[in-house]
């Protein structure tokens, strides 16, 4: 599947956010639940997530060119940035309505009714959140991963406000939909918290995985054993790309040819054993006493 394609799942999410949007507002009319109100808000932030997500997906598609060597795929990162703050936004509005209502208590109208609609929200964005988070996993994008988690949080608060409203009918106490509104702000700015802070780190050019290098550092063990030496590894994540650099060092009196041929083995099992790689090499000599002061690094 071509990276243009995955928008789809992006219009997924939108239909998805304006179906529960629809929904949960409707519950909360007839209910007058400050926790449906916080779901309804939430459902809003999903569907300004989906179109940023939709926009940053299309920009990262683009091929490279020459203003952009190394592709768009850092525009993913602005999209799971923004919808970490929008998730952010929504937790502190959600805990703002709860604690007006703790103040002011309201009975709660037409239970049955409203927990019916929320419960279809919830099994729509569950649907939603699970075929966007397979997709997101399986074509290594950040902006449909954190999408569906987001999407996967809503699912979550959605049964967090079910729960309260039942506790509240059980109990008469009213205060506890207020009350579960707060934890589900507090769940919700922890989600939030979580996306930016993935967001940050690629956008500050954080290495790839670590079952990734282990998966790179396998492919160098296969050549040592015939005294080809590796050091000044590089690694960075850029959207559903990852580039590799790494100095290679071998005995001086090879020719060119053998040298070149060898980067050329070792660069293709890098990218077949690494997805979404690109990998850059460079010839060293191990009897050149130069090749081995630059393994920091900053040279």
């Amino acid at each position: 599947m071509s990276r243009t394609s995955l928008t789809r799942f992006a219009w997924l999410s939108i239909g998805a956010a304006l179906l529960t949007i629809g929904l949960k507002t409707v519950a909360y009319h007839v209910t007058g639940s400050v926790g449906l109100l916080s779901d309804a808000v939430e459902s809003l932030v999903n569907l300004l997530g989906g179109f940023m997500a939709l926009a940053m997906l299309t920009v990262a598609a683009r091929p490279a060119d020459e203003d952009h060597a190394y592709g768009h795929g850092k525009a993913e990162y602005f999209s799971s940035g923004l919808e970490g703050g929008l998730i952010l936004v929504a937790a502190v509005s959600i805990a703002i309505a709860a604690v007006m209502r703790l103040i002011a208590p309201r009975e709660l109208q037409a239970v049955g009714m409203g927990l019916a609609v929320s419960g279809i929200a919830a099994t729509v964005n569950l649907v939603a959140a699970l075929v966007i988070l397979r997709a997101g996993r399986k074509h290594n994008s950040i902006t449909l991963e954190a999408n569906a988690r987001h999407l996967l949080t809503d699912v979550w608060t959605s049964l967090g406000v079910i729960v309260g409203i039942g506790l509240v009918v059980w109990t008469g106490w009213l205060w506890l939909d207020p009350v579960m509104a707060l934890l589900v702000a507090a769940n919700i700015l922890w989600t939030g918290l979580g996306i930016v802070r993935g967001s940050i780190g690629g956008l500050m050019d954080a290495s790839i995985s670590t079952n990734d290098l282990a998966k790179v550092r396998k492919v160098f063990e296969n050549y040592e054993s015939g005294g080809v030496k590796f050091h000044a590894l590089r690694t960075r994540q850029s959207g559903s790309k990852k580039f590799i650099s790494v100095h290679v060092l071998v005995p001086g009196d090879w020719t060119v040819q053998r040298g070149h041929e060898l980067l050329e083995r070792i660069e293709g099992d890098i990218r077949t054993t690494v997805s979404d790689s690109v990998v850059f090499t460079h010839l060293e000599s191990l009897d050149d006493p130069a090749s081995w002061e630059d393994e920091a690094l900053e040279r």
